[in-house]
C-alpha cells in the first residue's frame, strides 16, 4: 500500500511539473529534447561577460543564465573575464576597447548577434549603443536557442521599423477593463505604489522579449483622476519598475482634466489658464517620472469631452497638449476615432472629413492615431482612407489585440493575418507600393515620429490573455511592431516553436489551425464585406437585426441595409460615395463590381440576392456557403486539436479543447441567426444539402445575456 501511494505521489509531482497554466508565455526555457543540439550549444556556450553593469545589463546576464539553465541544463557562468565560447555583452561605445569592428545599427535599439573573434577565442557577441538593445539581443538569442537552430554561423543585425511600440491598455481605475476577456486590469491600484507585484515584472520582461517600448495604462475614455498627485506616485512605481526594461509609461488625458481637478470654468484649449493648467500637470508628472511618454486622447467621440465643445478643432486640442509635454520630449497621440451625433452622412467617411483638412497643422510632436479600419476594429474591414491621406502629419495604426468583435476569449483567432493584411495593403498615395505599413514607419514621407498601438488582450488571468492562443496575439503584435514586413506563418511558426514542446508534424498542424482561424471567423460572422453584425451592446454573438438604437450608427441594420431586393451597403458614387476618399486606383478598384475583392463586396455595394458571383453562385448562396463553411472550419480545427492530445501540454490541451467546442456552438449560432435572418428577407432557401437551423429566428432574436465581459 506505500509502494502505491508512493507510485501515486510521483506521478501527480511529474504531472504537475509538466502542467503548464500558461504563466510563462513564449518565454519558456524548458530543456530541449533533441540530445545533438544540447551537445551542439554546450560546446558552443562556456560563459557570458560584460565589461559593464547596469540594472539592465544585469536582467540581461540573468535572463541568459536562466534561460541556458533550463535549455541546456548546464550553469553558464557570469565571468570575469573572456574565453572561447563567450557570450560577450558588449556597447558599441566598447567595441573598439576589445578591437572589433562591427556594424552595429545606428538605431538606438538596434542590435548584433555575430560570431567572431575576440583576442583569438571564438565568442558570440551581442552588441547595440544601448543596454536595452543588448537585452533585445540577448531574447533574440535565446529565441534562437528555443527554436533549436544553429548558432556556430550567426550573422544577425535588427532595428526596430517603428520608433515607438505602444500597447494601450482600456484598463480603468476601479479594475475592470473595458472590452477586456482576461480577468481583471493588471495595475492593483490599492497597493500601489507601495507593493510592485512580480507580475509587473514579469508583465515588462514579456513586452521586452518582442521589443515593445511603451505602454498606456488607462482607458482612453479617460479619468481625471490618475492626474491627481496620489495616482502619480503610484503611476511612477509602475514606470521605475518598467524602465529598465526598456518600457515608458503614457496615461490618457482627459479633455475636461483643468475643470474637474483644476475648477476651472473652461477646458478650452486656447483659454490662457487652461492652457497653463496643462503645462504645470506635464510638469508635475515629469518630475517624478523623466521618461514619461506623453498623452493618448480620446476627444469629442462617443460622449467624450474635447476641442469641439468649445468651436476649436482637434488639432487646437492636440497643440495645446503636445506644447505642455514638448520640453520633456513628450509625445502627443490623439486618436482619430471620431463621429458626430450631427453628422448624418456614412459614419465610415467621418473621421477622414474631420482630420484632412488639419494636415500641416499639428505640432511636430503630435501622432494621429488611426484604427486599421474606418468602423471599429471589424473581422475584416478595407484599411482605413485616412492612410496616405494626410502626409504632413505622422499617422499610427491603432490595432485591437482583445477580441471585442472577433468571439472574445472564447475563440481562436489568430489576428497575425489581420495585422499583415493592413500592413501590406496599397494606398497608392505616392503610387504603387505606398503601403499602410510604409506609412505608419514614416518611411513614405520622411517622418521622424513614428508609433503603433495594440489595444492590449492582457488581464489577471493565470495565462495572461483568457484564450491559451491570445497569446500568440501580443507576441505577433510585438514582432510586427518591430518589423511589420514579417510574414504571419514566420511569426506562428517562431509562437508555436517557444509555447509548445512538441514534434514537427504536431506544429505544422497547430501552425495550419492559426493560420486559418480568423479566416473562419469572418466566414461565420461576417462574410463579403458584411460587418458590425454584432450583439448590442455588449458585442456578444450575432446580432443582425439590432435597429432602433440612440444613434442609427450602433445598429446593424444601418451597416447591412438588408431588404427584399439585396444586401450591403452602397459606398460607390450612387450611394455615400465614400470610395472617393481613397487614393484613385484604389478607388476605382472597389467601385468597380468586376475589380472589387469578394471580401469586400458588400461592404462597398448592396446588391441583388441573385447576383451571380465568380463562383457561379448566386449572392444569397454564397452568403449561405460562408456562413456554414465558417462552422465546418471550426469543427476541422477541433479535429486537428483533438489529434495532438498526448503531443502538447495536457493543461493547455484540455483547455483549448473546451474552447474549441465553445466556439464551435457559438459558430453555429453565428450561422443560424444570420441565415435566417437574412432569409427573411430573401425569402430564399437554404440549399438542400445543409444542415436546417435547430430553431427558428425568433429563438435567436430573443436569446439575452447578462454579465457579458468588457463592458
Amino acid at each position: 500500500m506505500k509502494a502505491l501511494k508512493l507510485i501515486i505521489l510521483l506521478t501527480l509531482l511529474n504531472l504537475s511539473a509538466f502542467a503548464d497554466n500558461g504563466y510563462r508565455l513564449w518565454l519558456k526555457y524548458d530543456p530541449i529534447g533533441q540530445t545533438k543540439v544540447v551537445d551542439d550549444y554546450r560546446k558552443e556556450i562556456s560563459s557570458i561577460y560584460s565589461p559593464k553593469s547596469s540594472e539592465t545589463i544585469n536582467i540581461a546576464i540573468n535572463e541568459l543564465k536562466t534561460g541556458l539553465k533550463g535549455l541546456i541544463q548546464k550553469e553558464i557562468p557570469h565571468d570575469q573575464a573572456i574565453n572561447a565560447g563567450s557570450i560577450v555583452l558588449l556597447k558599441e561605445e566598447d567595441l573598439s576597447t576589445y578591437k572589433v569592428s562591427a556594424d552595429v545599427p545606428d538605431h538606438q535599439d538596434g542590435y548584433i548577434i555575430k560570431n567572431i573573434l575576440i583576442n583569438k577565442k571564438p565568442v558570440i557577441l551581442i552588441s547595440s549603443k544601448s543596454d536595452v538593445g543588448i537585452l533585445y539581443g540577448v531574447f533574440n538569442f535565446l529565441k534562437t536557442l528555443q527554436l533549436e537552430l544553429p548558432i556556430q554561423n550567426l550573422s544577425i543585425t535588427e532595428e526596430p521599423k517603428i520608433e515607438n511600440r505602444i500597447l494601450n491598455h482600456w484598463d480603468n481605475l476601479d479594475r475592470t477593463v473595458e472590452r477586456g476577456y482576461a480577468g481583471f486590469s493588471l495595475w492593483n491600484w490599492q497597493t500601489l505604489p507601495g507593493h510592485i507585484e512580480q507580475r509587473y515584472i514579469d508583465y515588462a520582461r514579456a513586452n521586452a522579449s518582442i521589443g515593445i517600448n511603451g505602454t498606456v495604462l488607462t482607458n482612453v475614455n479617460a479619468n481625471s483622476t490618475i492626474l491627481t498627485p496620489e495616482w502619480i506616485q503610484k503611476v511612477k512605481a509602475l514606470a521605475d519598475a518598467f524602465r529598465p526594461y526598456g518600457i515608458k509609461v503614457y496615461l490618457t488625458a482627459r479633455f475636461s482634466s483643468p475643470m474637474e481637478l483644476g475648477k476651472l470654468p473652461t477646458a478650452d484649449p486656447l483659454d490662457p489658464q487652461v492652457i497653463d493648467w496643462w503645462q504645470k500637470k506635464a510638469a508635475e508628472i515629469y518630475k517624478e517620472i523623466p521618461d514619461f511618454g506623453g498623452f493618448l486622447v480620446k476627444a469629442n467621440s462617443e460622449g467624450q469631452p474635447g476641442p469641439q465643445d468649445y468651436g476649436r478643432n482637434h488639432a487646437d486640442g492636440a497643440n495645446m497638449l503636445a506644447k505642455a509635454v514638448a520640453p520633456f520630449n513628450g509625445i502627443v497621440m490623439w486618436r482619430a476615432f471620431v463621429y458626430s451625433n450631427e453628422v448624418p452622412d456614412d459614419r465610415a467617411k467621418q473621421a477622414y472629413n474631420e482630420f484632412t483638412p488639419l494636415d500641416g497643422k499639428f505640432d511636430k510632436n503630435v501622432l494621429v492615431q488611426v484604427k486599421n479600419g474606418a468602423i471599429d476594429f471589424q473581422p475584416r474591414e478595407p484599411f482605413h482612407p485616412l492612410f496616405g491621406a494626410m502626409p504632413k502629419t505622422p499617422l499610427m495604426a491603432e490595432l485591437q489585440l482583445t477580441q471585442e468583435y472577433l468571439g472574445m476569449s472564447t475563440n481562436l483567432a489568430y489576428l497575425a493575418t489581420l495585422f499583415e493584411e493592413v500592413f501590406k495593403a496599397d494606398t497608392y498615395a505616392k503610387g504603387k507600393g505606398s503601403t499602410v505599413g510604409k506609412i505608419i514607419d514614416g518611411s513614405l514621407e520622411n517622418h521622424s515620429l513614428s508609433a503603433i498601438a495594440g489595444v492590449a488582450n492582457i488581464g489577471n488571468d493565470i495565462n495572461w490573455t483568457g484564450h491559451p492562443f491570445a497569446q500568440s496575439n501580443w507576441y505577433a503584435y510585438g514582432r510586427l511592431a518591430w518589423d511589420h514586413e514579417l510574414t504571419s506563418e514566420k511569426i506562428a511558426s517562431e509562437w508555436i516553436g517557444m509555447t509548445f514542446s512538441t514534434d514537427k508534424a504536431s506544429a505544422d498542424s497547430i501552425e495550419k489551425m492559426m493560420m486559418g482561424s480568423r479566416e473562419a471567423i469572418v466566414n461565420y460572422m461576417t462574410p463579403l464585406g458584411l460587418h458590425h453584425l454584432m450583439g448590442w451592446n455588449h458585442h456578444y454573438g450575432p446580432g443582425p437585426w439590432i435597429k432602433n438604437k440612440p444613434r442609427a450608427d450602433w445598429t446593424s441594420v444601418y451597416y447591412h441595409q438588408a431588404d427584399g431586393k439585396g444586401i450591403g451597403f452602397d459606398r460607390t458614387a450612387t450611394g455615400s460615395n465614400a470610395v472617393a476618399q481613397y487614393f484613385p486606383e484604389v478607388a476605382r478598384q472597389f467601385a468597380n463590381l468586376d475589380t472589387c475583392p469578394e471580401e469586400y463586396l458588400l461592404w462597398f455595394h448592396h446588391l441583388p440576392w441573385d447576383y451571380k458571383l465568380k463562383s457561379g453562385n448566386t449572392l444569397w448562396n454564397e452568403i449561405v456557403k460562408h456562413y456554414y463553411l465558417g462552422a465546418e472550419q471550426v469543427k476541422g480545427m477541433q479535429e486537428t486539436w483533438n489529434a495532438l492530445e498526448g503531443k502538447v501540454d495536457p493543461e493547455w490541451h484540455n483547455s483549448v479543447k473546451q474552447l474549441l467546442a465553445i466556439q464551435y456552438d457559438e459558430a453555429v449560432w453565428w450561422r443560424n441567426s444570420c441565415v435566417l435572418y437574412f432569409q427573411s428577407f430573401s425569402k430564399l432557401p437554404i440549399p438542400e444539402n445543409l444542415p436546417k437551423p435547430a430553431h427558428d429566428l425568433d429563438y435567436y432574436e430573443n436569446l439575452e445575456f447578462k454579465y457579458v465581459p468588457g463592458i
